[in-house]
């Protein structure tokens, strides 16, 4: 088995039905894992569990609402029962689709967005702990973003979240290292997914945006996958606590 090789280490993604979690699935599944998939959107999660089938790796569907009640225990009982110990979990399920001042926000939006991007990480990770440790080759991934290494105007309800994601990935670290578990945040800059859709509307912002990239573009989720693996397999063996930032030289910029 070669350091990237992730054959025989089951893995859970949340949010894999598009975007950076889909790819994810899918280059994990290139490289041997087998995969649960975790989403809202059934027909889209029956698309990528038949990409992960085409590359001949076993791939299992959880219809879930991540924020919802009591469903953190649920979709981890269904991913163990149909692949065993789970060896690694990607939080990837997040995201933001508004922009305001803090003046100006309505703390419902404010409440929304730590609930999708920090409260159901919390909760999914602590029902995963036991068959994370369990596997003996756990890795825990959490998808931060580049908005919480540094400030993000119209944007703190956001930043706010990932700047808490990669705390908790920290000390999660420390907590873990000696029961054989890894812990560390994948923080991508600004990436070419459904999810920007709304940024890239409106040219101005845009602009605005790509003009802080030292390398001029909007990332892809290949990209972000392929750090993922990295973080994934054996070829970070000795890497806990750490962000991986994947930004195009963005948060690089004085």
């Amino acid at each position: 088995m070669g350091a990237w090789d992730l054959t025989g280490r089951a893995t859970l993604v949340s949010g894999a039905s598009r975007g950076i979690g889909r790819q994810i699935a899918i280059a994990f599944a290139q490289a041997g894992a087998d995969v649960a998939l975790v989403a809202r959107d059934p027909a889209k999660l029956a698309d990528v569990r038949a990409e992960v089938a085409s590359l001949g790796r076993r791939a299992t569907v959880i219809e879930a609402d991540v924020t919802a009640e009591d469903a953190a225990s649920r979709i981890v009982q269904e991913a163990t029962a149909a692949l065993g110990d789970i060896a690694v979990l990607v939080n990837n399920a997040g995201g933001n689709s508004f922009m305001a001042p803090v003046e100006r926000m309505r703390p419902s939006g404010w409440h929304k967005t730590m609930t999708l991007n920090l409260d159901a990480v919390f909760l999914l990770t602590q029902a995963a702990i036991p068959t994370l440790v369990a596997s003996g080759h756990g890795s825990i991934i959490n998808v931060a973003s580049v908005a919480g290494l540094r400030g993000s105007p119209l944007m703190a309800h956001y930043g706010s979240a990932k700047a808490a994601l990669i705390a908790f990935s920290q000390s999660l670290s420390i907590e873990l290292a000696q029961q054989g578990v890894r812990v560390n945040a994948l923080v991508p800059g600004w990436i070419e997914t459904d999810l920007t859709g709304f940024l890239r509307e409106e040219q101005s912002a845009e602009q605005g945006l790509l003009s802080r990239v030292p390398m001029a573009r909007w990332g892809r989720a290949e990209e972000i996958a392929q750090g993922a693996l990295f973080l994934a397999s054996d070829a970070s063996s000795f890497m806990t606590g750490q962000s991986l930032v994947i930004d195009g030289g963005l948060s690089a910029m004085p």
